[in-house]
């Protein structure tokens, strides 16, 4: 895989970018890639303690995705702050992501794999990946697809590639040997959702020597890759 100029991550909740590409998005910004991040959710539903509440929760994400965004050196954070569980694809959630596209120019895009077959996936990242597939295409590309962003100065784009994290049949692997302890460390940040923190570093070597499975290097992600003609 190449290192690309710069790329747009869209994670439906706090924490699922660190999980999924946490070590490429390391390494691309250590080669000097330009990065922004959308948050989509703003994860207010993840909590099984009795006196949790979703406005809390709410805050206490923003904060850890601000923490583990400053660990992998991310250049721009957006939140959405959809409530968890209720992204729709929709015209109006559409919209947002092709004009965040049409603004930040990126190079590549990466999300949730919207398909699934031998095991369930939650609504948010199918709904998410789906909706920033047809958001590259054809949304941001054609210029009459919501006109009132030429008319702010916010022009068409066309992204080369999208990579879906959690697919079922990846096509393409990142070496992230050098930058595993980034995204362990990312992850860390989001304490919340950690039910064993102190077991989160060799779960997450344990899955990434398993992406690398095949491959002259130790730690790898795993992405179904497609290329849209230029």
């Amino acid at each position: 895989m190449y290192i690309p100029t710069s790329f747009m991550v869209v994670t439906p909740h706090p924490d699922d970018a660190e999980l999924g590409c946490g070590g490429t998005m390391s390494k691309w910004i250590s080669e000097g890639a330009s990065s922004v991040l959308l948050v989509c959710t703003n994860g207010d539903k993840g909590s099984a303690e009795p006196d949790m509440t979703s406005q809390k929760l709410s805050g206490i994400r923003a904060v850890e995705q601000e923490m583990a965004s400053k660990a992998l050196g991310l250049q721009k954070v957006v939140f959405f702050d959809y409530p968890d569980g209720e992204l729709e694809d929709s015209k109006e959630f559409r919209e947002r992501i092709v004009k965040n596209i049409r603004r930040y120019q990126p190079e590549v895009v990466l999300c949730t794999d919207p398909i699934r077959q031998s095991f369930y996936i939650h609504r948010d990242h199918r709904i998410a990946g789906q909706v920033v597939l047809d958001a590259i295409y054809p949304y941001a590309r054609d210029r009459l697809y919501y006109p009132d962003h030429e008319k702010e100065g916010i022009l068409t784009h066309k992204v080369k590639d999208v990579l879906f994290w959690g697919s079922e049949n990846p096509n393409e692997t990142v070496n992230i040997t050098e930058h595993i302890d980034t995204k362990i460390e990312a992850l860390k940040q989001h304490s919340s959702q950690l039910s064993d923190i102190e077991t989160v570093g060799s779960r997450l070597k344990d899955s990434a020597i398993r992406a690398a499975t095949n491959e002259d290097y130790q730690y790898a992600e795993a992405f179904r890759r497609i290329t849209f003609r230029q």
